[in-house]
């Protein structure tokens, strides 16, 4: 019958490949008890240490020699462009400018401007600012160094090795100056050298003493050495009260409105601020030795000497409270604040002296 043979053909399919299966699981199952039989497998990592290739050393080799890159302007294709402008060395000034004042203007601020010192600028203009900061003024036309030392205007009669010995300079100094155009070989015998009368010269490094236009220490039993000063000099033998050697400031104000304490510029004191008609204190107790006027800038003036080497000074005053040979006690009133004198604005100028020498009052005012 048809159908009973397919089902014996289907059966007889299945039969073969179950009997193939199992054929190759047992030809696996022996090819692994074969595999394992035969090969040893190592038992810890010491024996694969063991078994591991021994590194041999790696061989130095030298490396290639590089042949340098070329950058020349050939091979990058560069070009050089021309300098339209070069830049010259600045040489330094040998000629004396002049210079117009400015509302505003200070010794100090000029001076720093020009890159010279203070003193430079009066050295250079001694007929116009008189040694005294205080002299500048607004339109004045002053002299501007190109260095640092004195100007001299040649006299009749000058000698170089005189001259340079007031200064304090060689006549090396003064003939080498490019600014002074002297030519060595025609200047003749140093004695009477061949410059005119008349001639400015600049005396490079060249010092002087300045004129003094403040008080000199004025003692209690002779106050008329200052007679020379104005005429606020007192003319009596004089005693009193003496300091305590302790001083506090003899204004309101404890600023500065002008100049500092700078001797080298022929400032002695210092320009305390204050408006006119401020109140001026007596810094310590003393005796008044000058009240008044004084003829070379400082306007009314009021000295003070203390007693035990001290003196004081207060100048530009507006009004002053105190006679000669009075005494005061510190913090009293003496006077007030002014404007007089060679004065640019209100303010007090303010000095201390001990033993006839000017000190810095910032060291001592309390």
């Amino acid at each position: 019958m048809p159908f009973l043979k397919l089902i014996k053909e289907r059966l007889m399919t299945k039969l073969g490949k179950n009997i193939l299966f199992i054929a190759v699981l047992v030809s696996v199952a022996w090819l692994l008890k074969y595999f394992y039989s035969t090969t040893q497998i190592p038992s810890s990592l010491d024996n694969y240490a063991a078994a591991a290739n021994i590194p041999t050393s790696t061989p130095t080799i030298p490396p290639p020699e590089l042949t340098p890159l070329d950058f020349s302007e050939e091979l990058l294709g560069l070009t050089r462009k021309a300098e339209l402008h070069t830049d010259v060395p600045s040489r330094g000034r040998e000629e004396v400018i002049s210079y117009t004042v400015k509302a505003g203007d200070t010794l100090f601020g000029i001076s720093e401007k020009y890159g010279i010192k203070p003193e430079t600028i009066l050295w250079g203009n001694q007929y116009v600012l008189g040694d005294n900061p205080h002299n500048l003024r607004p339109g004045q036309e002053i002299n501007i160094l190109p260095v640092d030392g004195t100007y001299h205007r040649w006299s009749e009669g000058d000698g170089l090795n005189g001259v340079a010995t007031f200064f304090s300079v060689s006549p090396e100094d003064i003939i080498n100056f490019p600014g002074n155009t002297l030519d060595p070989a025609t200047i003749g015998d140093w004695s009477n050298p061949n410059i005119k009368a008349g001639t400015w010269l600049v005396i490079p490094g060249g010092k002087r003493a300045f004129v003094s236009w403040s008080a000199p220490i004025i003692p209690r039993d002779d106050p008329s050495v200052a007679v020379v000063l104005g005429a606020g000099a007192c003319d009596s033998v004089v005693s009193g009260i003496n300091g305590s050697g302790v001083f506090i400031w003899p204004a309101n104000n404890h600023f500065l409105s002008g100049y500092d304490y700078v001797p080298e510029a022929n400032h002695p004191g210092i320009d305390i601020d204050g408006e006119e008609g401020d109140p001026v204190y007596a810094s310590d107790s003393g005796v008044i030795v000058y009240a008044g006027w004084n003829d070379w800038g400082y306007g009314n003036v009021i000295v003070v000497n203390h007693g035990n080497g001290w003196q004081t000074l207060y100048a530009h005053l507006n009004d002053y409270y105190v006679n000669c040979g009075q005494s005061v006690w510190q913090g009293n009133v003496i006077g007030t604040i002014g404007n007089t004198g060679n004065s640019t604005g209100s303010h007090l100028h303010f000095e201390m002296m001990i033993n006839g020498e000017r000190v810095n009052p910032h060291n001592y005012l309390q």
